[in-house]
């Protein structure tokens, strides 16, 4: 049976009855700050990505921008780990550090058939790296270089997600690893001039990785991809192009072509990441912040089929509030690791879907 259908019976229950849980109607919603700026050298913590290991540890990682909030210079990529679903986390380590380059965008995948973590990263915005742990993620091998293998020759600002990669399960592809991507696709303009979504990914554990076509070019940019029920891949991402509404589309081959992009009407934004995940059997959801001046009011949605709606809606922070990502741990919790209170922190959330599906939900 794939894993993502393997959670509790009473959270089971609940998802398929479409009713708040059977077993446990008490709403649990808490938050707590991870990372925190200012603190361990570090000015700003930017650009979470949660990972939840075989063992059920939880992984949270993130950049440390030593000097200042740029997205640019001395950036390094460390980790706290949780091994009580999200109550407690362990010190900071520190995962790559390369002097003043920057070292970010990380977008964990763990291969559930040996329970290895797949790391890739970017240096610079123009290198992919790639580092692996096959301890649960207590220690982790060296940085290989897959850019040439990740990015196309005329494409050149890269990072992966950021966020989690996901297993496909379902299918031919099962097994496959999928790595959501952005990239600029011109020499010698400015950052962020014209970016497109695309995935990266690997058929044979996370040994050799190729890339597919990107998505409409210009259209959406940082993205994240959940499994359907019937094998396709759903897409949902930053927006471009002065739209203000999340941008998605469809693969029906496992990543490697993409339909055209649309976007949302019932998914306002201001232009930021956004986070996509499968929170049980039936139940996918999207966060973001859906304020369209600023970016504010991370709200979480949920589709009950397979993101044609979005029904169910809950503010998780109506503060300042903007890159997020999320994991459910063993016990049918969702995390979502955002950065809150303008930058000063990267707070996780922590709740059961009895508060998502309340019946009293905006």
């Amino acid at each position: 049976m794939p894993y993502r259908h393997l959670f509790p019976l009473g959270f089971m229950i609940a998802i398929l009855c479409g009713t708040a849980m059977a077993a446990d109607p008490e709403l649990l919603f808490d938050k707590r700050d991870v990372f925190v700026a200012g603190t361990e050298n570090t000015h700003t913590f930017r650009i979470p990505a949660l990972l939840q290991t075989k063992s059920g540890a939880i992984l949270a990682l993130c950049e440390a921008r030593r000097a200042t909030r740029s997205d640019h210079g001395d950036i390094d990529l460390v980790l706290r780990r949780s091994d009580d679903g999200g109550h407690t986390w362990s010190g900071i380590r520190v995962l790559a550090n390369n002097g003043s380059r920057t070292m970010g965008n990380p977008a964990p995948v763990c291969d559930q058939r040996t329970g290895t973590i797949w790391l890739p990263f970017s240096e610079d915005n123009k290198r992919v790296l790639l580092i692996s742990s096959t301890d649960d993620g207590k220690t982790w091998s060296q940085p290989r270089d897959i850019t040439k293998d990740v990015l196309p020759a005329n494409w050149h600002w890269v990072g992966p997600g950021p966020g989690h990669g996901i297993q496909l399960m379902v299918g031919p592809r099962a097994g496959r690893l999928v790595v959501p991507c952005w990239a600029g696709v011109e020499r010698d303009v400015p950052f962020g001039a014209t970016q497109l979504s695309y995935v990266m990914y690997s058929d044979d554990g996370g040994k050799n990785w190729r890339h597919g076509r990107a998505a409409t070019i210009n259209h959406s940019d940082e993205c994240q991809v959940v499994e359907l029920d019937d094998g396709r891949l759903y897409m949902n991402a930053r927006s471009r192009m002065g739209k203000r509404r999340r941008a998605f589309c469809f693969s029906a081959d496992g990543g490697q072509t993409w339909s055209p992009i649309r976007n949302d009407p019932g998914m306002p934004e201001r232009s930021c990441q956004g986070s996509t995940l499968r929170l049980g059997p039936g139940l996918i959801g999207v966060a973001h912040p859906v304020d369209e001046q600023a970016r504010r009011v991370l709200t979480v949605r949920a589709s009950r089929d397979e993101c044609r709606t979005w029904p169910l809606s809950r503010v998780v922070d109506a503060g300042a509030a903007a890159y997020s990502d999320m994991v459910v741990n063993r016990r049918g919790e969702v995390l979502v690791a955002y950065e809150s209170r303008q930058y000063q922190a990267i707070t996780v959330a922590r709740f059961n879907l009895a508060w998502l599906t309340a019946a009293d939900n905006p």
